[in-house]
């Protein structure tokens, strides 16, 4: 299972930035991809995820970021707008989990990081 991120970039805060998430190897019909982000000096959050039967937003992104999923180009997108400076980070997508308990535990397949920086 391979998992690339690729979109992040510098925005001023109140911009706008769309990740893609390009994943292959996954077999099985529903394959569940989640978005984390990791701030300087910070651990690791979950930000979304996405799969046939779940959706989930961190209380701290939901109403900005819009996740969504083309299973035929095999890509899962994350749109974020209004962007904070607290949203500055290095984003991952991750392999093969979606529900309420998201977590880093949940999650067996990651893609190298992109990074989202947003100016104040």
């Amino acid at each position: 299972v391979q998992l690339q991120a690729s979109g992040g970039g510098l925005v001023q805060s109140g911009g706008s930035l769309r990740l893609s998430c390009t994943f292959s190897g996954m077999y099985w019909n529903d394959e569940a991809i989640g978005w984390f982000r990791q701030a300087p000096g910070k651990e690791r959050e979950a930000v979304s995820c996405i799969s046939t039967r779940h959706l989930y937003y961190a209380d701290s992104v939901s109403g900005r970021f819009t996740i969504s999923k083309d299973n035929a180009k095999s890509m899962v997108f994350l749109q974020m707008n209004n962007l904070k400076p607290e949203d500055t980070g290095v984003y991952y997508c991750a392999a093969d989990f979606c529900g309420p308990r998201m977590g880093e535990w949940a999650y067996d397949y990651w893609g190298q990081g992109t990074l989202v920086t947003v100016s104040s």
